[in-house]
This record gives C-alpha cells, sequence and structure tokens, in this order.
C-alpha cells in the first residue's frame, strides 16, 4: 500500500488530507472518507486502509483546517470534558456549502492523480459527515455515483440541503446505515427520510442497525458492535463495487 499525508489547496487555504491506494493494479476509483466530529486519528486512518486495500484511492481531508485543528485526542463521552466542548464548538464552525467547496477542491486533486482512475467517486461519511456524503453526491451528481452516510446526523431539518431534500438531486445511489440506539439520529427521523426518498427517482436505502448504538463501526468506542461494524463494512464495499468499477463487457471472462 502507498500512503501519503499532503496539504490540498482549498478556497479557504488548505487541508491536510491522509492518502491510501494500493502500489499495484491502477489507476483505483477514488472515494472521499470525511472524518466524524472527533477529528483526524489513527482509528480512521485505517478504516481508510482497510477501503484501500480492496483497490481505491482513498482520501481523508482534515475539515477542521480552518479553525487550525488537526486531531484532538480521545474521545470521551464525558459531557464536561474539555476535548468534547472543543469538539462541539469545532463540530459547529463547518457548515455544508463549506465542506461543499472542499469537496470540489478534493476532486480536482484527484482528477489529476495517476493512481486515482477517472471514472465515477464515492464518498462515505459518518456522524456530522454523514449530511456532507449525500450532499456531495447531489452538488456534484456527474462526478459522486455512490454515497454513504453512516449513523449520519441531520439528515432530515427544515433546510434546503437537508440531505433527506437534497439527495433527489443526485444521480448515484445512496446508502444510509442507521443505529437503532442513537439520540443524535433518533428512530422519528427515518420515515420521513424514507417517505422523501421514495418520492424521488434517486436509488437509495435507508437500512437500520438493530440493537447497535451511535458509532457501532469505529473499533476504539465503547459503542463498537463487530457484527455490525463488519456489516457496514459488507454494505460498503458491495454498493462501491456497484457504482465505481468499470462495468465488464459482455463475454469477457471474470
Amino acid at each position: 500500500m502507498i500512503e501519503q499525508q499532503i496539504d490540498i489547496p482549498t478556497k479557504d487555504g488548505a487541508t491536510t488530507t491522509f492518502i491510501c491506494h494500493p502500489e499495484r493494479g491502477g489507476p483505483h476509483p477514488p472515494i472521499i472518507f470525511y472524518m466524524d466530529a472527533p477529528a483526524i486519528r489513527e482509528e480512521l486512518r485505517d478504516m481508510v486502509r482497510r477501503l484501500a486495500s480492496v483497490g481505491y484511492y482513498v482520501v481523508l481531508p482534515n475539515l477542521y483546517y480552518r479553525s487550525g485543528v488537526m486531531e484532538l485526542g480521545s474521545f470521551t463521552r464525558e459531557e464536561d470534558a474539555p476535548v468534547r466542548a472543543r469538539m462541539m464548538e469545532l463540530m459547529a464552525s463547518i457548515t455544508i456549502d463549506m465542506i461543499m467547496d472542499d469537496t470540489a477542491a478534493l476532486l480536482a486533486f484527484v482528477a489529476g492523480q495517476d493512481a486515482a482512475s477517472a471514472g465515477p467517486t464515492g464518498c462515505v461519511g459518518y456522524c456530522m459527515s454523514g449530511q456532507f456524503a449525500i450532499n456531495a453526491a447531489a452538488r456534484f451528481p456527474e462526478r459522486v455515483a455512490a454515497a454513504a452516510s453512516v449513523y449520519g446526523v441531520r439528515l432530515v431539518t427544515d433546510q434546503a440541503d437537508s440531505p433527506h431534500l437534497a439527495g433527489e438531486k443526485a444521480k448515484g445511489e445512496l446508502y444510509f446505515a442507521c443505529a437503532e440506539i442513537d439520540h443524535w439520529a433518533p428512530m422519528e427521523m427515518i420515515p420521513p427520510l424514507r417517505q422523501a426518498l421514495a418520492e424521488s427517482s434517486v436509488v437509495a436505502e435507508v437500512e437500520v442497525y438493530p440493537g447497535v448504538e451511535h458509532g457501532f463501526a469505529f473499533p476504539q468506542r465503547a459503542a463498537y458492535d463487530r457484527a455490525a461494524a463488519e456489516r457496514h463494512w459488507e454494505r460498503l464495499f458491495a454498493l462501491f463495487d456497484r457504482r465505481l468499477r468499470t462495468p465488464r463487457k459482455e463475454g469477457t471472462q471474470k
């Protein structure tokens, strides 16, 4: 595997981005991996490596670069912990429009890389970034062919860029993995999300992972659930394989 960390120029500066892809067999379909609220950490880099290991060019941008923050340290559930307060401040400091500007810069960068294929791009976002992955599919429908939100928050709001509304502008396939036990994205969100997607022409699936909490896919989180995490990987791999790989021509051998 090839790994590098570089600063990618954006409209508002430059985002330090971790990149991983296989050494051989390229070019590889690109995937943008949007971080969750606790910021960049080795846990996320390992998840990027897992995606890259099956044949993708994966980029993990630092979304807090405007605040000069890269890593926050260990995540804690303690409500009064200083690191948690800082995380909430940083999460509130970014908007969908800001991250879409960053996404435009990332797509432009990836388009110039020999190791990344010129075909469709995928996106995946966790927690605060589920909304970013879905909006990327809506804002860049000719580029983003697959987008996944994993226990994403703010999927149903009264804003025009709410994922349940913006999703209808996507031309690619959307996947929503929702934790059954999630005070950040309660089950009351599911019916309006499903209804809005059903009334649009977008190809989308909303799946509820029963009995698990927000954060179930993160190995270092107390909420980690191995079975649910592995299912989420299975669903991501299938989604990206369907939408990002070059279709085989009829009659060619597997």
